[in-house]
């Protein structure tokens, strides 16, 4: 089964071409940072991270942004990419952006464990180092595409002598095996090549339903929306403003979501908006409180209330005195 995309991809950055820079290509490829930028900040604000995330989101390479928004676009949320930065496997129902993440500028073969079912003759690992995703690893899968980005780089098979950070490297394995995470770039994460993320799963089987399955579905969900149509408004305005008349309510229900099938881009993350107050607004909140003026109703009723207790100390005065 061949999944299609209704969003048209980014231009790949890195790729040679025969003509020289577009001024159109070059644009969506900042605009496309711009977005990658803007969603690693907002996950930054609620998830714990190790401290440099922010300055290196602003050298954030085309390359870099190319890997983060091809997984947002099959379906990557802001909460998720927090296990992505940390270090978190990824398994993506694309084989596409194996070539993909193959980069002209950056890309080289690297030695890993990861996949060995996989033939890496065939199909090497490829690792790729930047200033967010530090050290990117990406690979094959039977179905798909894996990837996984590491804390340090390692030059295993491209040395004679380990280096320091193949040490590095080593060092980070021992706490993985400890701690059963993964060692990313900015944090640990428990999602291992055992417990991967799994993006775009192909779920979606063709079935057909029986005559009278597909009769007795069709009759309870046009009874659902004479339901809603009724109680969302009142009876005049549902009367004047019917539902769209389909035929097959049943066929609908097995038809494919467009795009990110409803899954929107931040989820249940605490997202929140900050804007600018406006002057008005500022003028009024750096006021400071005087004290209340007096209203001329609240002046009349207290000389009133004082006429009331001075005639009642009156007449219990002549009461005393005659009791007396």
């Amino acid at each position: 089964m061949e999944r299609k995309h209704t969003r048209a991809p980014f231009p790949r950055a890195g790729r040679p071409g025969k003509a020289g820079p577009d001024p159109g290509v070059a644009r969506q490829a900042e605009e496309q940072r711009r977005r990658v930028r803007l969603m690693i900040e907002i996950t930054a604000r609620a998830g714990a991270y190790r401290k440099g995330l922010v300055a290196a989101v602003r050298r954030l390479s085309p390359e870099e942004a190319v890997i983060l928004a091809d997984l947002e676009r099959n379906g990557l949320q802001v909460t998720q990419l927090h296990d992505v930065l940390c270090g978190g496997h990824v398994l993506v129902d694309d084989p596409r952006l194996y070539e993909n993440w193959r980069f002209a500028k950056g890309s080289r073969p690297r030695l890993s464990s990861h996949h060995r079912d996989i033939d890496k003759t065939r199909y090497p690992d490829i690792g790729m180092r930047g200033q967010v995703v530090r050290e990117k690893l990406h690979g094959r899968t039977a179905q798909g595409t894996w990837v996984q980005l590491e804390k340090t780089p390692a030059a295993f098979g491209e040395r004679k002598l380990p280096s320091l950070n193949d040490l590095r490297h080593l060092m980070d394995y021992v706490v993985y095996r400890v701690t059963r995470s993964n060692v990313g770039p900015w944090g640990l994460s428990r999602m291992t090549e055992r417990r991967p993320m799994y993006l775009s799963p192909i779920l979606a089987v063709p079935t057909s339903l029986t005559p009278p399955v597909a009769r007795s579905l069709t009759r309870a969900l046009r009874r659902i929306e004479e339901e809603d149509d009724v109680t969302a408004v009142s009876r005049d305005l549902a009367a004047r403003f019917p539902p769209p008349d389909r035929e097959d309510l049943a066929g609908e229900l097995g038809r494919a979501l467009s795009g990110r099938a409803g899954r929107g881009l931040f989820g249940s993350s605490d997202v929140w908006v900050t804007e600018t107050p406006s002057r008005s607004a500022a003028e009024v909140l750096s006021e400071r409180p005087g004290p209340p003026a007096t209203a001329p109703w609240t002046e009349r009723t207290r000389r009133a209330e004082r006429t009331r207790e001075a005639g009642g100390a009156d007449r219990g005065g002549g009461a005393e005195g005659e009791a007396a």
